[in-house]
């Protein structure tokens, strides 16, 4: 399915990109205002195309997704405001009152623990917000978070879910941030909400069968260093929210990754540990070493580039091909395992219906997973190198596109009567 997706997205890429080239060449030698007013005139064609696609009926999802993963993303809060709802498939005409923050603290078991991450985020807020500002809004802070946890008792309070919270806060304002967390924190976020970290643990599995497929030379350093996976605990369980300074760094990759896979957090960690492949092998081979470079992000990632390519990664190694690798008993219970139910639960499949499909499907997984296990890992190699093909800018947009749809949830108007 994946090699299938590429060759088509492969060919959409090509075109694209020949039109985008052909396009900027004559401006090279122009004045710096000409290449300006281009990338003005292609950023003014994405929004008319994003409004379009929000207009369409019915709303044309497919296209916000691949806005949100293509360069630049959703490009400005307003706009977020309206595509991130159809990315979770939340109904911004009917939102539900919040209640009062006094009921919400009355008696609450985690009201001391998010008030003291709360109050420790004050770097989270932009530098400059006057202090009563910030101060009322980390007291909707605190409400969001309590209202999600009340409703939703399965859900356990983790540090760093805050740093979650907050971005969506400060992007489309308390009431609608309620109902988008609450809608992530049951699906995307879920295995972090559990009881224990179990099922964290087995997604950060995942990084270090990505980094062997891509350079086995930089896994195995790793792994004589013994380093771990915890130097990404951070990153995954904040979506980045909690080590990058740039508030318009983190915007950009809740456009990625709300339009993708749950995993794709992981894969985005993964490119960053590639990205910096030589740091890694001229540092010391021991585990505080390895660990204190990785833990450190660096600030001037080139976000866009690190993007395309763990578009590119999800599309050659798909979580059904690194299971093995990172598979743990209880894998059934991750919410990257279950979104196939939030997709049928989308457009209003019965639960029974829902039982029976993942039951035909996990049967097919296991034909799928005896297939896998026997090719010979050299196969990876001849998928890299058609993947290279994909280095032009936008390809990786194009791949991952249409694989994030075999997961994501559909939206049909008849989903909210």
């Amino acid at each position: 399915m994946a090699l299938s997706l590429l060759s088509s997205s492969l060919h959409e890429a090509v075109v694209t990109n020949t039109t985008m080239q052909c396009d900027i060449v004559p401006l090279l030698g122009s004045p710096g205002s000409a290449l300006m007013s281009y990338f003005d005139s292609k950023k003014k064609r994405k929004v008319a195309e994003i409004y379009q696609a929000l207009n369409s009926d019915p709303i044309d999802v497919a296209t916000l997704r691949r806005m949100a993963i293509s360069e630049g993303g959703l490009l400005t809060d307003e706009i977020r405001c309206k595509v991130w709802p159809k990315l979770l498939s939340v109904n911004t005409d009917d939102l539900p009152p919040l209640p009062a923050g006094k009921e919400l603290r009355e008696d609450n078991k985690d009201y001391q623990q998010v008030l003291l991450d709360v109050r420790r985020s004050l770097r989270r807020f932009p530098p400059g917000m006057p202090d009563d500002q910030r101060e009322g809004l980390q007291e909707e802070l605190i409400d969001i978070i309590l209202h999600v946890l009340k409703r939703n008792p399965q859900l356990h309070y983790y540090q760093g879910y805050h740093d979650i919270v907050v971005t969506f806060l400060l992007v489309v304002g308390d009431r609608l941030a309620t109902a988008l967390v609450e809608k992530l924190s049951t699906h995307h976020l879920r295995d972090f909400m559990d009881p224990t970290m179990d099922n964290t643990k087995h997604i950060l599995n995942y990084l270090m069968p990505i980094i062997d497929q891509v350079n086995p030379e930089v896994h195995d350093f790793m792994q004589s260093a013994e380093v771990g996976t915890i130097f990404a605990l951070s990153w995954l369980i904040t979506w980045f929210g909690h080590v990058l300074s740039d508030f318009r760094h983190v915007v950009r990759l809740y456009d990625f990754f709300l339009a993708c896979h749950p995993l794709m957090p992981i894969y985005f960690a993964a490119v960053i540990v590639l990205y910096r492949e030589q740091e890694v092998l001229d540092c010391e081979c021991d585990m505080a070493s390895v660990h204190h470079l990785l833990s450190q992000i660096p600030q001037d990632l080139p976000y866009e580039t690190l993007i395309s390519r763990a578009g590119d990664l999800f599309v050659q190694f798909p979580p059904s091909e690194l299971a093995r690798e990172a598979a743990q008993q209880q894998a059934e219970r991750t919410a990257a395992s279950t979104f196939k139910d939030f997709e049928l639960a989308s457009v209003q499949q019965r639960p029974d219906t829902v039982l029976r499909q993942r039951f035909r499907e996990r049967l097919r997984g296991e034909e799928r997973t005896k297939s896998i296990l026997t090719k010979p890992r050299t196969n990876r190699f001849v998928k890299l190198a058609v993947m290279g093909l994909t280095v032009a800018l936008g390809a990786a947009a194009l791949a991952v596109v249409k694989s994030a749809l075999e997961w994501a949830p559909k939206f049909e108007l008849q989903i909210f009567p």
